[in-house]
């Protein structure tokens, strides 16, 4: 029992550092932010004013369903890019795969400002794509400053976060189960609907949680590419902090969009497999 006890206290000094590297830098600011949520504009005392506010003004519920809004559309729209390329990579060998693997982590490299003044270029009203679609008689088509914008820029992003929970679940579905499917005359589209489909669907909920909770805070993607009905949570925390110069208000926000995030993350745990997406998003 005490050798237990000592092994247990070593493992703790270990996590020590980074457990106080994590208070330091992040639970103190957050919790200055709730602080300062809920501080009267005398600072003398504490107030809900804000989030009864918040609650009450047009502006934030419509800003709340358009989050919700782009969130889950950006997260089916990633889910149907990375299913296929979850699909075609877990059936490759595994020194292919992981050379494809390293063609999926692209989007990584390079930092969301660089990436959607790049999209700009693309889906720019005189962009490449609207030039190829002019070269074929189509007109200009307008992409930018609106909802597909968003769609598109997020999505590349998001692709990856969604591609390897998925690709998890396929890896590990025993291949005897499609083999005895063929052999009992099933065709590979039943074999697909009937057996890999039902079998990836913890990494599908596991992913799409993950998309979801990132979706929630974006900011530079829908600040460039969208419109100015394409204000998500976070553009609104900025209006308040640099255009109202408000806050109280801006906190409020941004304390309930990190208790969105932790709720849709508490639900990601409870999904098979969504535990360790979990800790490896953290590492």
């Amino acid at each position: 029992m005490r050798a237990e006890s000592r092994e247990q206290w070593r493992i703790a000094a270990f996590a020590m550092p980074a457990a106080i590297f994590m208070t330091l830098v992040f639970a103190l600011p957050l919790g200055a932010v709730f602080l300062q949520s809920v501080q009267a504009p005398n600072g003398a005392s504490f107030s809900a004013e804000a989030y009864a506010k918040i609650f009450t003004t047009p502006l934030f519920l419509r800003v709340a369903w358009t989050t919700f809004e782009i969130s889950v559309g950006a997260t089916i729209f990633s889910l149907l890019l990375a299913y296929p390329i979850a699909y075609f990579l877990s059936r490759q060998p595994p020194r292919r795969r992981a050379l494809f693997m390293i063609l999926v982590l692209v989007p990584f490299w390079t930092s969301s400002l660089v990436k959607s003044f790049s999209f700009m270029v693309l889906l720019g009203q005189s962009g490449i794509v609207n030039q190829l679609l002019g070269s074929i008689g189509i007109p200009p088509v307008k992409m930018l400053f609106n909802r597909f914008g968003v769609m598109a820029g997020m999505s590349h992003f998001l692709i990856p976060f969604m591609v390897f929970p998925i690709l998890t679940s396929l890896i590990n579905q025993p291949p005897e189960l499609a083999r005895a499917a063929a052999i009992m005359g099933a065709g590979k589209v039943r074999i697909f609907r009937k057996v890999t489909l039902p079998l990836s669907l913890p990494g599908v909920m596991a992913g799409a949680l993950l998309v979801f909770i990132l979706s929630l805070g974006f900011y530079v993607i829908p600040a460039l590419l969208g419109g100015r009905q394409d204000m998500m949570f976070a553009n609104l925390v900025d209006f308040y902090t640099r255009e109202v110069l408000n806050w109280q208000m801006a906190s409020a926000v941004a304390v309930l969009l990190i208790a969105a995030a932790v709720l849709a993350s508490v639900l990601l745990s409870k999904v098979r497999g969504g535990g360790s997406v979990l800790s490896s998003e953290g590492h």
